[in-house]
């Protein structure tokens, strides 16, 4: 925490992750004089939604997330959310590699690392669909790089640990897009806290939980609660951001808003099997999705991940869903009754009816043995035995339920911002894809709530900060070459 003493800030950011520190980092550097306070609950940063451990650590580009990519009823496939998603990692890899270039980060490789990320199937229908897919986006630009294969020999060059053991002439097949890359987001958030941290003007109170927040005039008072002392502090401010993860829908509500009537939330958790085999380890070195069983949430798609966690390389199956009603890891059991109210209680209901095969899914998956997870790893892993593998808790998703006037409620798996009429408050809500669209969704935030966005000024300098600003990469291929050449060069990710 800085030692400033604290003061009336303009900007308070509530939770210290991957979402405040994005945001805070843009704030200092279009406004130098800007006074911000960060209020975070835990005693550190990142620790619950973008801690590596909890499922935030992959650097979702939508290369090989075949959720992303439904097929139609007409057999088509959806090409649009993997383009825009595509769009918006190029996006944060450009605003990093400015903040490499001007010294805010260092050493790209603490956080960043190229690996290849691989599309997987097996079965006829299986193949077909991911045949169509490769034709559907390898004639954008930003997936012009993706190679496909049927062939055994091809797949057991890419990856030898999920093809060993594989019965012969099962139909398989598989994507590959080199430029892939590994992101462990908790790493880059302390990073960017760290810089914020040195900077005048701006204080980070660890330990600290807001409880209230309220109107006062054209601003809002924060009550906030010493987790250790018990002590309670009061603080006003023009704007404020709400990006506390499952934290979040709770202050929404307090916040009295109109925007925020009739949001729910429905808590997901997540479990990993963890590799403890070296050998394994060593063997694989890919990010490989597979399809997901019919109702899982869209962070339930399971891949075998390599990673790199605290300098060490480390191998992920999973995740597997679960259900909790805690809406953050270190929450409480408590979360999801005292979040209804009767706002929100209609669409919760109608939300739950319409996706009764996520609720057996669920139910499906808190109910597994480890002989169950064990038979879902070798459809990915024929060989793969219990003892090489162990299990770990994941972190806490809180999905949106939101109004829908047809339906009465629907549940989104997207993240979704809510502001004030006034672009006074700020709130996200949502998981998938979450961390990896963090510079996107925090210029959406800037350009709702900051009407300085449209001066000369800052359409100057965040054109400085990422190129492509105002521009489609995917209709401007000589920009996306070009940008991505800059990134690769800057943040160490040469393929």
């Amino acid at each position: 925490m800085s030692t400033d003493k604290q003061q009336e800030p303009e900007v308070v950011l509530i939770g210290a992750g991957i979402m405040s520190a994005t945001l805070g980092v843009f704030l200092k550097e279009l406004m130098p004089e800007v006074t911000i306070n960060i209020y975070e609950k835990l005693d550190v940063a990142a620790a619950e939604s973008s801690d590596a451990w909890n499922n935030a650590g992959t650097g979702h580009s939508a290369f090989c997330e075949l959720n992303y990519t439904p097929e139609l009823k007409d057999g088509t496939i959806e090409t649009f959310k993997a383009v825009r998603i595509a769009e918006w990692f190029e996006q944060s890899k450009q605003f990093w590699t400015y903040l490499i270039q001007k010294g805010l980060l260092n050493n790209p490789e603490n956080f960043i690392r190229p690996i290849p990320h691989l599309s997987f199937v097996w079965g006829a229908e299986n193949v077909t669909y991911l045949k169509k897919r490769y034709e559907a986006l390898s004639k954008f630009p930003l997936f012009s790089a993706m190679e496909y294969t049927e062939d055994t020999q091809t797949l057991k060059q890419w990856i030898p640990l999920v093809m060993e053991g594989r019965k012969e002439g099962e139909a398989i097949a598989a994507t590959k897009m080199s430029m892939g890359t590994d992101v462990n987001f908790g790493e880059l958030t302390r990073n960017l806290f760290a810089w914020l941290g040195s900077q005048k003007g701006v204080n980070i109170y660890y330990g600290k939980q807001v409880k209230d927040i309220k109107r006062n005039g054209t601003g809002w008072k924060i009550k906030v609660k010493d987790v250790t002392t018990a002590d309670k502090a009061a603080v006003t401010t023009k704007f404020v951001f709400i990006g506390a993860g499952g934290g979040s829908l709770h202050l929404l509500e307090k916040s009295g808003i109109p925007e925020g009537k009739g949001y729910g939330g429905f808590p997901v958790s997540g479990q990993w099997l963890k590799c403890v085999n070296e050998e394994l380890i060593e063997k694989h070195n890919a990010k490989v999705y597979g399809k997901a069983s019919v109702g899982a949430p869209p962070m339930s798609v399971p891949h075998v991940d390599t990673r790199m966690i605290n300098g060490k390389k480390e191998l992920l199956f999973g995740p597997y869903a679960g259900f909790s009603t805690k809406f953050l890891k270190q929450g409480s059991y408590a979360d999801l009754f005292t979040s209804i109210n009767l706002g929100n209680i209609k669409p919760m209901l109608a939300a739950g009816y319409h996706n009764l095969p996520l609720t057996k899914y669920l139910i499906q998956q808190v109910t597994q043995s480890p002989q169950d997870r064990l038979e879902a790893l070798k459809e990915y892993l024929p060989d793969a035995k219990m003892e090489d593998w162990k299990l770990e808790i994941a972190g806490q998703r809180v999905q949106v339920i939101k109004k829908d006037e047809q339906a009465g409620g629907k549940l989104e798996f997207g993240t979704e911002v809510i502001n004030s009429a006034d672009g006074s408050l700020a709130v996200l809500l949502g998981a998938s894809p979450g961390a990896s669209t963090a510079v996107t969704v925090m210029l959406d935030v800037m350009e709702r709530c900051f009407p300085q966005i449209k001066t000369t000024d800052w359409q100057t300098k965040l054109k400085t900060m990422i190129p492509s600003y105002g521009q489609s990469l995917n209709e401007n291929p000589e920009l996306l070459a070009t940008v991505r050449k800059q990134s690769d060069v800057a943040l160490k990710i040469n393929h």
